[in-house]
């Protein structure tokens, strides 16, 4: 009876393992198929060949590998309950958006806006200077340069802007009044229609909103956004895109879903103004709130190691917009997953794999009177300037990226409940994977020559 215990286990090792290596395959991860595919057939031969061969003590062998094997499937995958203590995460002062590394790098060497704010900065500008001097986003003389990629790219950002202009607006002055129980349960249903992976609604709140303006007309001006509700939602981005960078694929992906969420956000923010309640959008190059605290506030996530929005179901894989308003709503209680920020705490796989080594590989620091870890966006940045992209290394480098399937969300569910599975989920994750993973090759139709004629 044993033994025949022994062979279920070693056939069941087996089809898992093969049925790991076929869905890998699928998801063009060849390493990973390769190597679930050799496991297949090296783990489960032990126990295959205790079967086979008769010797003195097989019986005892057979009972202490049986005993361990369950006894460590017991400690591995046993979930068990842990009430996390959150850190304090309240920012004691507001952000200037005229710090963000996207703003600085528009400032125009010469100009007062230029000379006021490395005045009242003089620390940044040696690090922004190392950015300045490179080829740019985008650029035709950057290292992963491809015209048509980065045209696409560059098209998608184009239509973004155009969406400016219609963030906000007129206000109808018939107001329509709902249950807001009821009013929220629809507008989480239709932005998940339109396109969105996963919504949530928070009360906003001072430390969600820039102290000052930093972008158009706006610079150096005080934010005065009196909302009181914020709807925060996320989209996916492509995993395969994103797996491709720093190649162009990924600013391409980046781009196309910073499009996608902006024209969520301004339908989602014009629908609110036709109940008769102001509404304003949030999208790219026109926030006046950070996106990733405002959708933590509303239960979509946790910030991670790379210092943006991890999501339970496809960690940093997303774009994040933002909708502020004044309908009544009912808010999204936050719960704190503290699973998550052990994982980061533990894993550094982001760290490791950043080519511009501008993710900490220590622990969580107090900034701004919040707990938390924080990257260097200057040399972030610097090596986007370099490659011409938006890098996305770290993002498609995390375990928690993997696409959104039956296998990948089993294994994120014992990372959230199993803590010993979660001790070891990073270095599972790094022999299937690699612990530095290589971009994915480029498609056909993504590699287009320019003629010479």
């Amino acid at each position: 009876m044993l033994h025949i215990l022994l062979i279920l286990f070693a056939s069941g090792l087996f089809l898992l393992l093969t049925t790991v290596a076929i869905l890998s395959k699928i998801e063009k991860e060849d390493k990973a198929a390769g190597r679930a595919i050799a496991a297949a057939f090296i783990f489960p031969t032990p126990v295959v060949l205790l079967w086979i061969i008769d010797f003195p003590g097989r019986d005892l062998i057979s009972s202490i590998l049986m005993g361990l094997i369950i006894l460590s499937a017991v400690i591995i995958f046993m979930p068990i309950p842990i009430r996390y203590k959150k850190a304090n995460d309240k920012l004691t002062d507001q952000y200037d958006e005229r710090d963000v590394v996207f703003v600085r790098h528009k400032l125009k060497e010469g100009t007062d806006q230029f000379d006021q704010y490395y005045d009242r900065r003089p620390e940044k500008l040696e690090p922004d200077n190392k950015y300045r001097i490179a080829p740019g986003l985008l650029s035709p003389s950057s290292s992963m340069a491809d015209p048509f990629m980065y045209s696409s790219a560059a098209a998608s950002f184009t239509t973004c802007e155009n969406l400016i202009d219609i963030c906000d607006g007129p206000v109808s002055e018939t107001q329509i009044q709902a249950n807001p129980a009821e009013l929220s349960r629809y507008i989480k249903k239709w932005t998940k229609h339109l396109g969105a992976h996963s919504v949530g609604i928070t009360l906003l709140k001072n430390e969600h909103k820039y102290s000052i303006g930093g972008r158009g007309g706006q610079y150096g001006k005080p934010v005065e956004n009196s909302h009181k509700f914020a709807i925060a939602f996320t989209v996916e981005m492509d995993f395969d895109s994103i797996n491709k960078g720093p190649q162009a694929p990924a600013v391409m992906e980046s781009a196309k879903q910073y499009l996608n969420a902006g024209t969520i956000a301004v339908q989602l923010a014009s629908f609110i103004r036709n109940l008769g309640y102001e509404a304003r959008a949030h999208i790219d190059a026109h926030y006046e709130v950070i996106c990733p605290l405002v959708a933590r506030d509303a239960g979509l996530g946790e910030l991670g190691r790379m210092g943006i929005l991890m999501t339970p179901t496809l960690g940093p894989r997303v774009r994040v917009n933002v909708v502020t308003c004044d309908i009544p709503l009912m808010i999204d209680e936050r719960n704190y997953d503290g699973s998550m920020i052990e994982f980061c705490s533990h894993c550094k796989k982001c760290a490791d794999v950043c080519p511009g080594r501008a993710i900490s590989q220590e622990d969580r620091k107090m900034f701004n009177g919040a707990l938390g870890w924080k990257i260097d966006h200057e040399k972030c940045f610097t090596y986007w300037c370099n490659t011409g992209t938006d890098c996305g290394r770290c993002m498609a480098s995390c375990p928690y990226s993997h696409p959104d399937t039956l296998m990948h969300n089993v294994i994120r569910y014992f990372i959230r409940h199993a803590p010993v599975f979660r001790r070891i989920a990073a270095t599972m994750d790094d022999l299937l994977y690699g612990r530095k993973p290589k971009p994915m090759d480029l498609e056909e139709w993504e590699k287009v020559m320019i003629s010479k004629d």
